[in-house]
C-alpha cells in the first residue's frame, strides 16, 4: 500500500528508465544481500561499539527484520528512524527495506515540531531512537508526538538498557531466529522496486519540513552513478561524521556498501575525533560539510597526525570558500571534491584531476549520465551554453513530488516535468554546473537547509512581536546565520534570549532558532509589496560593520 501523497513518476518515464536498465529494479536491501554473498568476511561497518563483516551485519538486518514482523511491522508500514551515527542505524535501515517498510530519515536534532510534522503527515506506525542522546531527553517528546498521532503503535529503544519501558531493539536482534519460515516471511514482505523506501525532510520556503520521498529505484540509480563517478571500489574505507539521516552521510553508506568497501561511523564531528579515526582506521574517504573543512582547515593540531591515507573528502550542503580549500590542499594535499547533492536526487561532482577552476569555482558534472541539467531564463526558454538561468534536472535518480504538498509541486516542477533546483546556475560546454545564486528563500547554515518562512511563523507568535522578517547572513564558519529582524509588538522588543526561550517552550529544534535578533522600525519593500530581504540584509550588515 503507497503512502498517503505519494506521487507515482511518470509512467512514459518509467517505462524509459527501466527498459534501458537505468533502474535495475533491485531494493536497497539488496545491495546488501549482493555485498555479503560477494565478500562475506569482509568488514563492513564499524562504529566506537561494534564492528561487523557483511554477512554479520546482513545476519543482524535478517534477524531485525524478523523482529520487525513480529511486532506487527510489515510491508508498507512507515516507521521514522531517528539515531546518532551509530550501527544500529544501517542495521535498521537495511532491516526495514527487507520487509518494505517506508523509513522516515529525522535527524537527532530534530524535536516536536518537527516530528509531529512528519509522523502526522506519513502516518507513521513505529518510531526507533534512544531514550535519551547527549543532552536530550526524549521521553517527554515521546509522550507529545504519541498523544498528536494515535496511529503510532511502536516505540522501539536503542541503547536504552534493561530499564527502557518500550519495545528493545537489541531484544528484536537477539530473540529472533532465522528459520526457513522466518526467511519465507521476510521474502514475502520484500517490497517492489518502484514503492517508496526513505523519507527524508528538506528546508522549505514555507511552514515546516517538506517530506521528500525516495522509490528504491530512484535510490539505488543515484547510488549507483554516484559511486561510479567518485571512483569507489571495495579497497575504499569511507568515514561518515555528517548525520546518517541527512542526504549527503546517507549516500556515504549507500555508496560504500554498493561497492564493498568498509564504513566507519563516527558520533563526533570535533576535528580531533576525525583525525584520529583517519589515522587509525586508514580512512580513505570522507563526506563532511564545509563547516567541518573550515574547523579542520584552522585546526592547530593537524600535524600530530598521519593523514596519508585520506584521499577524498566529498564536501556538500553549501559553498567552500576558495582560501578554506588552498590551506586543505597545503595541510593535507589535494583531497577536495564538490559533492553537491540534494534530497530531491540530483547530485553533481568534480574529480580530483579537475582543472583548478572546475575545482574552486563548480559543482562538476552531473554524477548521472542520463540526469539532464538544464538552465532556462525568466520565461522558461532554455540559456545557451553558459548563461545564467535557473537550475532545472530530470532524469532517473529523481524523486517524483513532495508528499501531501500540491501546492509546493505546481511551484517545484515544470509541465514537462522538470524539478526546478531553486538556484541560479550556468553550465559550460562539458557539462560542468556553476552556481551563481539562489531563487528560493533559504538559509544554508552549516550544510543545512533552514527555511526563514518556517522562523517567522514560530516568532511571529511571540507576544511582544509585531512582525518579523528572518534573514541569512554571512558567517565564515557556518556559511550563514540567521537573523530575526523584528519589529516589536511594544516597547524594546525581545532580545534573542526571549526569542530563544520562546521557541524552545514551544518545542522548536535548534534547525529553528536564530543567532541574532535586531530591533528594525519598518520592513523595506520589494515593486511588488513583499519583504525585500536583498535591502534589508544590506542594512543589517552595514550596522555591524
Amino acid at each position: 500500500m503507497p503512502i498517503d501523497g505519494f506521487i507515482e513518476p511518470n509512467k512514459e518515464d518509467a517505462e524509459k528508465y527501466t527498459s534501458r536498465g537505468w533502474w535495475e529494479g533491485i531494493t536497497v536491501a539488496d545491495i546488501l544481500d549482493k555485498a555479503a554473498e560477494s565478500h562475506p568476511d569482509k568488514e563492513a561497518l564499524a562504529d566506537g561499539l561494534h564492528r561487523f563483516t557483511y554477512s554479520q551485519l546482513r545476519d543482524k538486518a535478517d534477524r531485525l527484520a524478523v523482529g520487525l514482523l513480529k511486532t506487527g511491522i510489515k510491508r508498507g508500514d512507515v516507521v521514522m528512524v531517528q539515531l546518532p551515527n551509530w550501527a544500529e542505524f544501517a542495521i535498521a535501515f537495511f532491516a526495514l527495506h527487507k520487509i518494505g517498510a517506508p523509513a522516515v530519515l529525522i535527524l537527532p536534532r530534530h524535536m516536536q515540531l518537527e516530528i509531529n510534522h512528519l509522523c502526522g503527515m506519513t502516518r507513521a506506525k513505529a518510531w526507533i531512537l534512544p531514550v535519551s542522546y547527549r543532552k536530550t531527553d526524549y521521553l517527554p517528546i515521546i509522550k507529545a508526538v504519541r498523544k498528536a498521532n494515535p496511529h503510532l503503535e511502536h516505540i522501539i529503544s536503542v541503547r536504552s538498557g534493561k530499564d527502557s519501558p518500550f519495545t528493545s531493539f537489541e531484544d528484536l536482534i537477539e530473540k529472533s531466529d532465522l528459520s526457513p519460515e522466518n526467511m519465507e516471511a521476510i521474502s514475502k514482505n520484500r517490497p517492489d522496486p518502484g514503492t517508496v523506501a526513505i523519507v527524508l525532510a528538506t528546508g522549505g520556503t514555507t511552514g515546516l519540513p517538506k517530506a521528500v520521498p525516495r522509490t528504491h529505484n530512484s535510490l539505488v540509480c543515484e547510488t549507483r552513478y554516484k559511486t561510479e563517478a567518485r571512483r569507489q571500489d571495495s579497497t575504499d574505507t569511507c568515514l561518515i561524521a555528517v548525520p546518517l539521516e541527512h542526504n549527503l552521510g546517507l549516500a556515504g553508506l549507500e555508496s560504500t556498501v554498493y561497492s564493498c568497501g568498509r564504513t566507519v561511523l563516527l558520533d563526533s564531528t570535533k576535528p580531533e575525533d576525525f583525525c584520529e579515526t583517519i589515522e587509525k582506521e586508514k580512512v580513505t574517504r570522507a563526506p563532511i560539510v564545509p563547516t567541518m573543512l573550515t574547523r579542520l582547515a584552522g585546526y592547530s593540531g593537524l600535524d600530530r597526525y598521519d593523514l596519508s591515507s585520506l584521499q577524498a573528502l566529498y564536501v556538500g550542503g553549501a559553498k567552500t570558500q576558495p582560501e578554506v580549500i588552498e590551506s586543505i590542499y597545503t595541510k593535507i594535499g589535494k583531497v577536495y571534491v564538490s559533492a553537491f547533492g540534494m534530497s530531491e536526487g540530483p547530485s553533481c561532482t568534480t574529480h580530483l584531476d579537475d582543472d583548478p577552476d572546475i575545482i574552486f569555482n563548480t559543482i562538476g558534472k552531473s554524477c548521472c549520465p542520463h540526469d539532464v541539467f538544464m538552465t532556462v531564463d525568466e520565461n522558461g526558454n532554455k540559456t545557451e551554453t553558459g548563461a545564467e538561468g535557473e537550475l532545472l534536472v530530470k532524469g532517473p535518480g529523481l524523486f517524483s513530488g513532495y508528499l501531501n504538498n500540491p501546492e509546493e509541486n505546481k511551484r517545484a516542477f515544470t509541465s514537462e516535468g522538470y524539478f526546478r533546483t531553486g538556484d541560479l546556475a550556468s553550465i559550460d560546454s562539458e557539462g560542468n554546473v556553476r552556481i551563481t545564486g539562489r531563487i528560493k528563500d533559504i538559509i544554508i547554515r552549516g550544510g543545512e537547509n533552514i527555511s526563514p518562512a518556517e522562523m517567522e511563523t514560530l516568532i511571529i507568535q511571540h507576544p511582544g512581536v509585531e512582525e518579523v522578517v528572518v534573514i541569512g547572513l554571512p558567517d565564515d564558519e557556518l556559511g550563514e546565520k540567521a537573523c530575526a529582524c523584528i519589529i516589536p509588538a511594544n516597547g524594546p522588543g525581545p532580545t534573542l534570549e526571549d526569542i530563544v526561550g520562546f521557541l524552545k517552550s514551544s518545542g522548536a529544534s535548534v534547525l529553528q532558532l536564530p543567532e541574532r535578533v535586531e530591533t528594525i522600525s519598518e520592513v523595506p519593500l520589494t515593486k511588488i509589496g513583499k519583504p525585500d530581504k536583498i535591502a534589508l540584509r544590506k542594512t543589517v550588515i552595514a550596522l555591524r560593520s
